[in-house]
């Protein structure tokens, strides 16, 4: 038996991860973690993971369980390392992505050194993901459900931190998970999974950045320079967007390019997104070092279709064309099943922005 401190969003994931530690006879102790604060009249059930149903869901499963539960308000702290961060690289025309920034600042990093700090024996999360030994090293697997699947998020993990990382869901496909959850009377046996941004739940990102990232005009250009339109604020748009550009015309025309140093955004043909390389800055490889070997498969989203690629000198060439990479998204690489790790796009063969009128 060990002692395990579990990360409870009130989701199902992590509510029948707690259950399956009870099960297999561990000291379990629950926590919640606050961390944005999100209007009442801006929560909506089921998005998002940041509400206040989210706590009393994640407290009510913990009753059931009969463990031990705490809320601990790490707000300050995802205020500075996640939601300033996520509006900073919008204002710099960057794409980040808060998940990977929370999981790498906050709900994992952080909190298993606090977990380690208090004297647990390990930090379980209710992530899709699996940690295995192989060779005689600890390695991140990916989930045996490949549609749920969630290393990607995980990619900066250390080895260390493995060792004392429990990843129960990650052996269950989700159905499995949902009628464990039923079988032992949790209330989010149904709740649907989140796909917004966690402390944006309406999904409106455009209203939330307008209130913390000042406007600032500029030209919207296509490919040759020739100005097709304007608008007030190039965080607005993202590298693949189609939506939303109020060009007034049924062309198709996607963003391609956005630099927030001239507030100019660049338009042009989807074939314009085609990336055939990417270089990723500081990467973090879980080994702790890079992978001797050349050959991997490149993952770009959260739940992305991994393509063959080649990595060296910390440049990922993708084997075929990779369509809307931003700089500021991450790339996280995989041996088959096992993620190596991963880094942030720094710069990728988008076609160059061109001189604005």
């Amino acid at each position: 038996m060990v002692s395990v401190l579990v990360a409870m969003s009130g989701g199902v994931d992590s509510a029948v991860a707690a259950a399956l530690l009870v099960d297999a006879g561990h000291d379990v102790t629950g926590v919640h973690l606050k961390l944005a604060e999100v209007p009442l009249a801006e929560q909506v059930p089921g998005q998002g993971c940041c509400t206040l149903d989210d706590a009393q869901d994640a407290r009510r499963a913990a009753q059931v369980l009969g463990i031990d539960f705490y809320v601990w308000d790490m707000g300050d702290l995802f205020r500075r390392e996640v939601q300033q961060p996520f509006a900073d690289a919008y204002a710099a025309g960057l794409t980040p992505n808060p998940c990977v920034t929370c999981n790498e600042k906050v709900k994992y990093a952080a909190l298993h050194d606090r977990a380690m700090t208090l004297g647990f024996d390990a930090l379980a999360t209710g992530h899709h993901a699996r940690v295995c030994a192989r060779g005689g090293e600890l390695v991140l697997l990916r989930g045996l459900d490949h549609a749920k699947d969630q290393s990607y998020v995980l990619y900066m993990a250390r080895a260390e931190q493995l060792a004392t990382t429990l990843l129960p869901v990650g052996e269950h496909t989700k159905d499995e998970v949902r009628g464990i959850a039923a079988a032992r009377g949790l209330r989010m046996a149904a709740k649907p999974d989140s796909h917004d941004v966690c402390f944006i739940p309406s999904g409106d990102t455009a209203r939330w950045l307008r209130e913390r990232v000042p406007a600032r005009p500029g030209p919207i250009v296509d490919l040759d320079g020739l100005q097709l339109g304007e608008h007030d604020g190039a965080w607005q748009f993202t590298i693949g967007q189609r939506r939303g550009l109020g060009l007034g015309t049924h062309e198709r025309r996607f963003v391609v390019d956005v630099d927030s140093s001239s507030a100019t955004v660049v338009v042009g043909p989807r074939d314009a997104l085609a990336c055939a390389w990417a270089r990723l800055d500081d990467p973090t490889w879980i080994g702790g070092r890079p992978p001797t070997l050349r050959d991997v498969t490149a993952q770009v989203r959260a739940h992305g279709r991994p393509v063959p690629a080649v990595i060296e000198d910390n440049v990922v060439s993708f084997a075929e064309p990779v369509h809307g990479l931003a700089c500021g998204q991450s790339v996280v690489l995989y041996d088959r099943e096992v993620c190596l790790g991963g880094g942030r796009v720094a710069a990728a063969d988008r076609p160059a922005l061109p001189i604005s009128p």
